[in-house]
């Protein structure tokens, strides 16, 4: 059985009909369609809000035309960059592996520095 996804602002209850994602290197905000998937890094957001949103001053908004409805087609490019975005800040490598105590005293990303005497 699926749920319907709800707003993700504070106190709204209304069904999420789009999706927010930051780009930050480009202080750029996408709001296009309601993603396939919720996201970690990514607010779904009910068309109030989704027509309302406004950025950071220096930032730009990129908004999806139209109505907010299920997307229809996989090609459309507002809803291609918003996936790119997705993309972008997700993290799916783990991280490596710590190395052994060896002679250098190095364990994952800290080093042990032999003293001085």
């Amino acid at each position: 059985m699926s749920s319907v996804r709800k707003c993700s602002r504070t106190g709204c209850l209304e069904p999420a009909v789009a999706t927010l994602t930051y780009a930050y290197s480009d202080s750029t905000a996408v709001v296009g369609p309601l993603a396939t998937a919720s996201e970690p890094h990514s607010y779904d957001l009910c068309e109030e809000h989704a027509l309302r949103l406004t950025a950071p001053k220096g930032w730009e908004v990129v908004r999806h035309e139209g109505e907010f409805a299920a997307p229809d087609r996989s090609d459309d490019e507002l809803t291609a960059l918003a996936e790119a975005v997705r993309e972008a800040g997700r993290s799916d490598g783990a991280p490596p592996p710590p190395e052994q105590d060896g002679p250098s005293g190095r364990r994952g990303h800290l080093r042990v520095l032999p003293g001085r005497t």
